[in-house]
């Protein structure tokens, strides 16, 4: 197949949502309850206020090709806007590693891998040599010219497109720069259509975590993982990510950590993690508005980098696990696990037996003893898979209709 076979075809196959087949009950436990009831958020009506202009088609943004110099024989790719700090892999040597690993990782030479802010495309050109495919998504229109003439000197396996994967489907509308861009619109656009859940990853991003939002995109990202909304309604899309290393440790985190928190227990349950590679900090360049990584001139900015000076940066793999959804948890009754998951942990020293008389009117010892949990333990006790237990037990209680909620629990805004 040739590489415009590639980008022609288009994968006709629609996604099963992981909500077939819910009982009555169920569909009445995730939307009514007793006291704190949990508004549910799936996204069905998310872009409903959204401006028909905002929905535009990919070629509106597609970048017009521009002549440029070589890489090596000029910075002018370097950015001259200002923008937020951002990471960049500028190492041949460690995106010739990167390429070898996912490469191997997956055994399919020709794997479609969707780029993160790829900057000046060092990672891009050593993934399009080992004859992968990809598709660059950038957010920085300063890089977007060597990004396209990689497209005609490289191969012809690359696609570049104008917008940032992080600000793909932003939950709370407003003024988003790139243009907002809809997952929906970009993958059609691209002939990438939805896979069913329990098939393979219908592809796979790469890139770098920005420094700035770890924790409010690692957030974003478990709402679309559960709620099967964004990226993940195309099926497991799998993220290759480097990431700070304090917060890798957060989200491996066992309840012996002090670390352990709902991010540690919600990724464990929802994605295989596995670490591929460390890399020190020193690696990577980091650029804004004066063309290299001195004089930011906003302390706070500043902030985010320099706490990362001195430690490695750990390149993750996620992988969304195919029985992730069962009958008593979907991506319709998700919000409630989380904010069963928050509440625990508000209290994380309190006994098991607390927590069950305050999750839900239901008997606890009974559900105790289907769970075959002694009710003195404390919640840093439970594993995560002991959460997700203890969620579908209390779901598939025939008493339990309802969930209570203390007012004080907060849901993060993103």
């Amino acid at each position: 197949m040739t590489s415009g076979d590639f980008w022609d075809r288009r994968y006709r196959v629609r996604m099963l949502v992981p909500v077939a087949g819910l009982s009555p009950r169920l569909l009445l436990s995730a939307l009514t309850g007793a006291g704190r009831v949990c508004v549910l958020g799936s996204g069905a009506a998310r872009w409903k206020g959204v401006p028909a202009r905002n929905r535009r088609g990919l070629s509106d943004l597609r970048p017009q090709q521009l002549p440029c110099q070589g890489l090596k024989d000029s910075p002018s790719w370097m950015p001259k806007r200002p923008s937020e700090p951002r990471s960049y892999i500028t190492s041949p040597q460690l995106a010739a590693t990167l390429a070898q690993i996912l490469l191997e990782e997956d055994g399919n030479p020709h794997q479609l891998f969707l780029e993160c802010n790829p900057g000046p495309g060092i990672l891009t050109q050593a993934l399009l040599e080992s004859q992968a495919k990809v598709i660059a998504l950038e957010c920085n229109r300063t890089f977007l010219p060597h990004l396209e003439s990689l497209r005609e000197t490289v191969n012809k396996n690359l696609e570049v497109v104008y917008c940032d994967f992080f600000k793909l489907d932003p939950r709370n509308y407003g003024i988003v720069k790139p243009p907002i861009m809809l997952s929906e619109t970009l993958f059609q656009s691209l002939g990438i259509e939805a896979l069913p859940w329990s098939e393979d990853n219908p592809l796979k991003v790469v890139g770098i975590f920005p420094a700035k939002n770890e924790k409010k995109i690692l957030w974003k990202l478990l709402y679309d993982l559960y709620s099967s909304t964004s990226i993940y309604s195309f099926g497991r899309v799998q993220l290759n990510m480097f990431i700070a290393e304090k917060e890798y440790e957060k989200l491996v985190a066992d309840p012996q950590s002090p670390l352990y928190q709902p991010l540690s227990v919600l990724w464990q349950v929802a994605c295989a993690i596995k670490l591929l590679h460390v890399e020190p900090w020193s690696s990577f360049s980091v650029y804004r508005q004066d063309r290299g990584p001195k004089k930011l001139k906003n302390k706070e900015s500043l902030e985010p980098i320099n706490k990362k000076i001195g430690q490695n940066m750990c390149f993750i793999q996620l992988t969304p696990l195919p029985n992730l959804f069962t009958e008593n948890l979907t991506s319709v009754n998700y919000d409630v696990f989380f904010h069963m998951l928050k509440q625990c942990f508000m209290k994380r020293y309190a006994s098991l037996m607390d927590h069950l008389q305050s999750l839900s009117p239901v008997n606890a010892v009974a559900i105790l003893e289907q769970m075959e949990k002694d009710g003195d333990m404390k919640i840093t006790d439970l594993y995560p898979e002991d959460f997700k237990l203890l969620f579908e037990t209390i779901e598939c209680s025939r008493e339990s209709c309802r969930w209570l909620f203390d007012d004080s629990i907060e849901d993060i805004v993103l």
